[in-house]
């Protein structure tokens, strides 16, 4: 069994005026950044170097930020991961200064717990599944495991399915993994929200965390070939249900959301 999470505090009674989504791939950002017709911001508010993005502007009178680690600079690619999820939260936070944070985007789902190509999660808990350490006092600190803000009226007027997200920094997954990501009773993995938690919980920022389904990890399906046949329709389905949860959060306090 996993260890218990740590809880968040309550939130405090504060408007809800500015929004930070941090998301992973430019292809999950981009169904976003079009909908809620934000512009990228060419002003430096990043670290000279790193190859991050950032869009804004507002959506139903909140102040909208989206976040991607942009390209990496060797490789090309998409700088996917807890690594460059970790940074790009912690200095986010810093410089926006967000009322919430809400991390959205794709990750495997497992059918044994109901998951489907497309399905939408509000995430409970987060758990990581590959800090193996078998030192005493070490296990619990690997699994890391952290509730999610606790928001029952956004899941409930948006009829969200909810689930516990487990993190890893690989694509797929080795036997250990799954003995501990069945232990973390995980109905979806991802490769960086339990970081971009552990960030949150560090600097007491409230987070919300809406991930999409585009593989099966309990089926004998190749994950690279499903996650890429299935990512532009649950990136949509991600674009949605975050566009709904805006227009839900818009005008409220933090505290209206428990």
């Amino acid at each position: 069994m996993a260890p218990p999470a740590l809880k968040e505090s309550p939130l405090p009674d504060t408007p809800i005026s500015t929004v930070l989504l941090v998301i992973a791939l430019h292809a999950e950002a981009a169904p976003l950044v079009a909908d809620l017709r934000l512009t990228q911001d060419s002003q430096a508010v990043f670290p000279e170097g790193v190859p991050w993005v950032k869009y804004s502007g507002t959506y139903e009178g909140l102040n909208v930020h989206i976040v991607t680690p942009g390209k990496d600079g060797i490789h090309g690619c998409d700088p996917v991961g807890t690594v460059p999820a970790s940074l790009l939260t912690f200095n986010s936070i810093q410089v926006l200064k967000p009322d919430l944070i809400i991390n959205c985007g794709t990750a495997g789902g497992f059918q044994a717990k109901g998951a489907a190509i497309a399905d939408v999660y509000l995430i409970s808990e987060t758990a990581f599944h590959d800090r193996r350490n078998s030192i005493p006092g070490y296990r619990e600190y690997g699994v890391g495991a952290l509730e999610a803000t606790p928001v029952p009226k956004l899941i409930s007027a948006l009829q969200l399915k909810t689930g516990v997200l487990t993190t890893g920094d690989s694509l797929d997954h080795v036997p250990e993994d799954v003995v501990i990501m069945k232990a973390n009773d995980a109905t979806v993995k991802d490769m960086e929200g339990a970081a971009i938690a552990y960030v949150a919980h560090l600097l007491s920022v409230p987070l919300i965390m809406l991930k999409g389904v585009t593989d099966i990890v309990d089926s004998p399906a190749a994950t690279d070939e499903e996650f890429l046949a299935n990512l532009s329709l649950t990136a949509h389905a991600i674009q949605r249900t975050v566009s709904k949860a805006l227009q839900f959060i818009s005008g409220k306090k933090l505290s209206d959301l428990q």
